[in-house]
């Protein structure tokens, strides 16, 4: 009798530790944040449906994909401090030592062993006739982050030490050692391949309306313990207060320039940034538009970010465009993410151009609440209930 007793205890705990935890759970959206939380989640050995409204394989068409697939892959806070705050920086400190290790966990389950994150810092620049950008930058800098000691200014001579191929003309700038890059497109892929072969059912070309435990597909609901919605600009029809931010990039490929680390040229119109990537490719961007528009790149920005980007290194004039792409970042009119947490439903949206900045502190927040931690990481900065 003892024995059936105990035996039966222990069968009501761990009925009662499987109930505090859902064992069901319904991801909407197969872009960063839905890709991160159903490999994490599968980890954690839960049963995880991915719904995705188009396909699930970067072959999509650019007007479809992701915009995790367009982004550059820049870990920058210090840069990206500039143009949001303090909270945006902290979350990007937490995402450089994050990204490693998730890296190195996707290298080891994948057995590859291209590297996929660098820790190369970033460079900031500008010609000799807009050197005011670069002191209002800096000014900017310190302003938000007081305290921050992790960039340096630096000479022409340094400049040509860190990256040599870049044109002598700049006298002066600004080395942001802490940043990083990920070879997203690269991550994104292994991540994809991991999903596909592992229990997680991923349903794809299929679009859903969500509810507190209910996933709606063609006019049929499925129920799951949970269901966490990270359909970025999918979910606007539900989320009125979501809007689209335009950006493009050109993608060129040449073997006259070598870079290191991400460069930014500071221009009174706009921030060029130029992103070295495997295969001797670089990733240009620097448009934030107000539009929902995802039509192709306009003939101005494309010279636009030519011009600047020969002026960052003549060697670019043999470069080949190999890729012009537009996307629409998912953001909130503060610019900042949101996680709102129901029950039976949390939402995590609005990453705007900070996907890869701030995808690992919303994935931990959204973990921690399921996991049920004590102190959800980031709580007062993201948490909507």
């Amino acid at each position: 009798m003892t024995t059936q007793s105990s035996t039966k205890q222990s069968a009501a705990n761990l009925s009662a530790h499987h109930s505090s935890t859902p064992q069901t759970i319904a991801i909407a959206g197969a872009g960063l944040l839905g890709r991160l939380l159903a490999w994490q989640l599968n980890k954690a050995r839960l049963d995880v449906t991915l719904f995705e409204a188009g396909s699930f394989t970067p072959s999509e068409p650019q007007s479809k994909r992701a915009a995790a697939f367009t982004a550059a892959g820049m870990v920058a806070p210090l840069s990206e401090a500039v143009v949001s705050d303090e909270g945006v920086y902290r979350m990007g400190q937490f995402a450089l030592t994050h990204w490693p290790r998730w890296t190195n966990q996707l290298n080891t389950d994948s057995t590859t062993t291209d590297p996929l994150f660098f820790s190369n810092g970033s460079l900031v620049v500008a010609h000799p006739q807009d050197a005011s950008e670069l002191e209002q930058f800096a000014r900017e800098l310190h302003f938000v982050i007081p305290a921050c000691n992790s960039y340096q200014q630096i000479t022409q001579t340094q400049i040509q030490a860190l990256e040599p191929d870049l044109s002598p003309n700049f006298q002066q700038g600004l080395f942001l050692q802490e940043e990083g890059h990920l070879h997203n497109r690269e991550f994104l892929r292994l991540l994809g391949d991991n999903i596909i072969n592992s229990a997680i059912k991923v349903r794809e070309h299929t679009a859903v309306d969500v509810a507190a435990g209910k996933v709606i597909a063609n006019g049929t609901a499925e129920e799951f313990d949970l269901v966490i919605d990270c359909r970025g600009l999918g979910a606007k029809p539900q989320m009125r207060q979501l809007r689209g931010v335009r950006g493009e990039t050109l993608h060129v490929e040449t073997s006259e320039i070598r870079l290191q680390r991400p460069v930014r040229l500071m221009h009174p119109r706009y921030q060029l940034y130029v992103v070295p990537k495997p295969g001797n490719r670089f990733i240009i961007g620097a448009t934030q538009i107000e539009s929902e528009d995802r039509s192709p790149v306009t003939l101005q920005s494309s010279l636009e970010l030519s011009s600047a980007l020969y002026t960052l290194s003549p060697a670019f004039a043999e470069a080949r465009i190999i890729e012009m792409d537009t996307n629409l970042r998912p953001a909130f009119m503060d610019n900042l993410p949101k996680v709102n947490i129901q029950d039976g439903l949390i939402s995590a949206n609005g990453l705007f151009r900070h996907g890869y900045l701030l995808a690992p502190a919303v994935v931990e927040n959204v973990l921690a609440h399921i996991f049920k931690k004590p102190e959800p990481i980031f709580s007062a900065l993201l948490n909507h209930h």
